[in-house]
Formats: C-alpha cells, sequence, structure tokens
C-alpha cells in the first residue's frame, strides 16, 4: 500500500458516544486537533433512549439523541474534526498506527482512542424493532423509572438477568424473569436473591417468540417447554419487555493486538484507560463490562484524552 496517501494525524478517536465525544472535547482543548470517526451509530447506544434521568447537570431530563448532540456541538466547537465513517481494520503493531476506515481509507495516528461502545444483544424477533422504544428496552436503569407499579418481564438467566430484575422489583408491580433454560446460570448470591424477591415469577424453560399490543407493548407470546411433547403456548400481559441476554462489545477488528476478556471487551491497565500497547487507550463501554452508563463512559473519555496528552508530549509528537 503506498503510504504517502494516508492521512496523518496526532489523536485519532474511534466511535462517538459519551465517552467517544468527551475525548473529542479534552483532546480539543488540549489542541491535539483529534479527528473522532463516528462510526455505525453516530451518538452510540444513548441514541436509542427516549428519556435520560440521570445524566447530571439535566434536572428535567434531555432526550438520548438531544444530550448526544450537545456533547457532539461541544467537541465541534472546540475544533475536534468529527466525520461519518466506520473503522473496519486496525494496525496496532508499531506506531503511527493505522485504522482503515470504511475498507479504502488509512488513517495514521500517534494515539489512538478506541471508544466503539458495546452493542446489546437481541433475540433476533422482528417485534423487538416495531417496539424499540414503546416497552423494549435494553437497560433497566435507563428505563425501569417508566415503569413504576406496572408489569414488566425480563429476558436472560445470568448475572446481569437477575441484576435487572432485582432492580425493577422496587419499581415495578410485577416482574417474570424468563429463562430458556431450566435453572438460572447466574451466581448462587444472585439466584438466592431472585427468589427471595416476592414480585419475581421466574419463567423457566419459556422461550419468546413475540410481542403484542396496540400502541406500545401490551403482552409478550411465549412458548413453554419449546420443542417436548408437551409444549405449550403461553401469553403473558406486560407493559416493559427488557433484554437481559448480553452485550457485545465492538472490538473485533483490535482483537489481534489488543487482550480482550473472554467475552470482547478490551482490558485496560486497572484505573486508567491505557491498554497494553502504549499510544492506544479504550475508554466506555467497549472496556467496560460492569458500569455501562453515560456518565461512567464520559468519565473515561476524560481520562483517555488526558492519558493521550501525556503521551504525546512524552514522546514529543
Amino acid at each position: 500500500m503506498d503510504n504517502s496517501t494516508n492521512e496523518k494525524v496526532r489523536c485519532l478517536i474511534i466511535g462517538s458516544g459519551p465517552a467517544g465525544y468527551t475525548a473529542a472535547i479534552y483532546a480539543s482543548r488540549a489542541n491535539l486537533n483529534p479527528v473522532l470517526y463516528e462510526g455505525i451509530q453516530p451518538g452510540g447506544q444513548l441514541t436509542t433512549t427516549t428519556e435520560v434521568e440521570n445524566f447530571p447537570g439535566y434536572p428535567n431530563g434531555i432526550t438520548g439523541p438531544e444530550l448526544m448532540e450537545d456533547l457532539k456541538k461541544q467537541a465541534v466547537r472546540f475544533g475536534a474534526d468529527i466525520r461519518m465513517g466506520i473503522a473496519t481494520a486496525s494496525d496496532l503493531s508499531s506506531a503511527p498506527y493505522k485504522i482503515t476506515i470504511d475498507g479504502e481509507k488509512v488513517i495514521e495516528s500517534e494515539a489512538v482512542i478506541i471508544s466503539t461502545g458495546a452493542t446489546a444483544k437481541y433475540l433476533g424477533i422482528p417485534d423487538e424493532q416495531k417496539y424499540a422504544g414503546m416497552g423494549v428496552s435494553a437497560c433497566a436503569t435507563c428505563d425501569g423509572f417508566f415503569y413504576r407499579k406496572k408489569i414488566v418481564a425480563v429476558v436472560g438467566g445470568g448475572d446481569t438477568a437477575c441484576e435487572e430484575a432485582i432492580y425493577l422489583s422496587g419499581l415495578a408491580k410485577q416482574v417474570y424473569l424468563i429463562v430458556r433454560k431450566p435453572y438460572l446460570r447466574a451466581s448462587k448470591v444472585m439466584q438466592e436473591r431472585v427468589f427471595n424477591t416476592p414480585n419475581i415469577i421466574v419463567l423457566f424453560e419459556h422461550n419468546t417468540i413475540g410481542l403484542f399490543g396496540e400502541s406500545g407493548v401490551e403482552g409478550a407470546h411465549l412458548i413453554k417447554k419449546m420443542g417436548q411433547p408437551d409444549e405449550e403456548k403461553v401469553d403473558i400481559a406486560i407493559d416493559g419487555f427488557f433484554l437481559a441476554i448480553g452485550h457485545k462489545p465492538n472490538s473485533d477488528i483490535f482483537k489481534e493486538w489488543l487482550e480482550t476478556d473472554e467475552i470482547g471487551y478490551i482490558k485496560t491497565i486497572p484505573g486508567t484507560p491505557r491498554t497494553t500497547v502504549p499510544g492506544v487507550f479504550a475508554a466506555g463501554d467497549v472496556a467496560d463490562p460492569i458500569y455501562r452508563q453515560a456518565i461512567t463512559a464520559a468519565g473515561s473519555g476524560c481520562k483517555a484524552a488526558i492519558e493521550a496528552e501525556r503521551y504525546l508530549s512524552e514522546i514529543g509528537k
């Protein structure tokens, strides 16, 4: 490949949720002239959330898309170069690091901030898209508040599903936990907490095949003991349907160079956004299997930009 046609930058930010945009704000103010590529979902996961009520500084709440637009404007105001485009390949073998955009353009950068986020896993039934934002959610801490005194269902059998069910049980009148298997995969402690919560009903060996409702979710079509001789159709009345079958971090193109956990979250040096490759930092949900909040992502984006600035001044670039 002819390197002379590659664009050279000091600081490249990949991804555009709270982590990417915050990194861009800090990197711009530090005169790093950052270039940010927005990726598959400009604004990230928050753009699929209607109301954000837990981001500090917005006492009346704000919609996810508006919050992301505000962060973007703030980054642009300080001179960040924000572009449409998806990172499709990476070469982090030596600096300057090379990131391919949209399969064709190569950006060479001394410092790289990876803030590509994670994607909630869905069951893959068409009704999930049909009722997106109208009763279907992949984040109980984001949307649970809207289901006070209502009936909700959580899909999943791991720790996350149990956590979400317990969280929702404090708000909702009743919570169904829909589990495909005849047992919970969650840790013993979480299982006990679920079984000891009176308004959680665990539906073992149930598969969700559809949702129904006029102007939003009013119920779910389930099949009990799917594929067995005694299989039966079961309908439950619910107001909200929460997916808790995990998230997939968007880290595939970096796995050759960076250490990830078994799910794909990029491992960073504890307490920092530094990866094992000097000058490459990971911020936000791509490196955070635990908190996954807008505010923690923004905080890690700030850390990544500060680290990038220090790194660049140390290497004299």
